[in-house]
């Protein structure tokens, strides 16, 4: 007897249904670690961040890497930030990627600056506290206008990083059509590269940078670098030749990096 063709397209819907339940979700990675949503009140405010929680989790306390993104995942939604940069890099190592990672987001046109810069720092306790993160073994690092926010938070916090990881960051205002994207701790000092290095004299950082960049130039890092070394600040400068504006990827899958950043621990 053959079969009834309602009875069939009945079938093939719950198998479609069944298909697409068994499919990871589009901000999961497929095995392995995690990123989980979550939601803080601050100053009044209500913020939504992400966190990337590892697989092997049993080795705790955990390293923790608080992540400040670019100008172009502002938001609210909680998840654009993890799109572009480490978290987009995380999702090809859910498997391996050793710490916990914290992705808060700046909302609307806003900077990493005053109340956000606060925020990314309660982010950070928040989800430390959650998942057992490592006080001995907590980084920071950022691209772009992110980068400018690395300064932000150490600068609010210079006791709490055991390293910082600026990617194609700046100190002071990078062009025109930018004017509010400066580290605001140090904006009124004749010589704010100095007045930073010495304030971080004892964080360890390794800045990153494309040589070509046109959107935030070079020459920011190149005068901090410089800056560093005249006060004996524990930075290093690596400067991609031929590389522009998105010096992130290249950054993020240095094994070199990690190795450095995850060997720093605060004494």
């Amino acid at each position: 007897m053959r079969p009834c063709p309602a009875l069939r397209l009945v079938a093939l819907v719950l198998l479609s249904m069944l298909t697409l339940a068994c499919q990871p979700r589009p901000d999961s990675p497929p095995e392995g670690g995690r990123f989980v949503q979550r939601e803080l009140v601050h100053d009044g405010r209500s913020y939504r961040y992400a966190v990337f929680v590892p697989a092997a989790t049993e080795a705790r306390p955990l390293p923790v890497v608080l992540f400040l993104h670019g100008s172009g995942e502002r938001g609210r939604d909680g998840h654009a930030q993890t799109t572009a940069g480490l978290g987009n890099w995380i999702r090809g190592q859910a498997g391996s990627f050793p710490a916990l990672v914290v992705f808060p987001q700046v909302p609307g046109n806003e900077e990493w600056m005053g109340a956000n810069a606060r925020m990314a720092l309660a982010t950070l306790d928040a989800a430390s506290s959650e998942f057992n993160g490592d006080p001995l073994r907590t980084y920071a690092t950022g691209m772009s206008m992110g980068g400018y926010g690395v300064w932000e938070v150490a600068l609010l916090a210079p006791d709490r990083f055991a390293a910082l990881v600026p990617v194609c960051g700046g100190v002071r205002i990078p062009r025109e059509a930018r004017p509010t994207l400066f580290v605001t701790a140090v904006a009124n000092e004749a010589d704010p590269y100095t007045a930073l290095a010495t304030r971080l004299e004892q964080v360890p950082a390794w800045i990153f940078h494309g040589a070509l960049d046109d959107l935030v130039p070079p020459t920011d890092d190149r005068r901090l670098f410089e800056a560093a070394r005249a006060v004996g600040a524990d930075f290093r400068y690596t400067e991609y030749p031929a590389g522009n504006h998105n010096a992130w990827d290249a950054t993020y899958s240095d094994p070199a990096m990690w190795d450095w950043l995850f060997d720093q621990r605060l004494r």
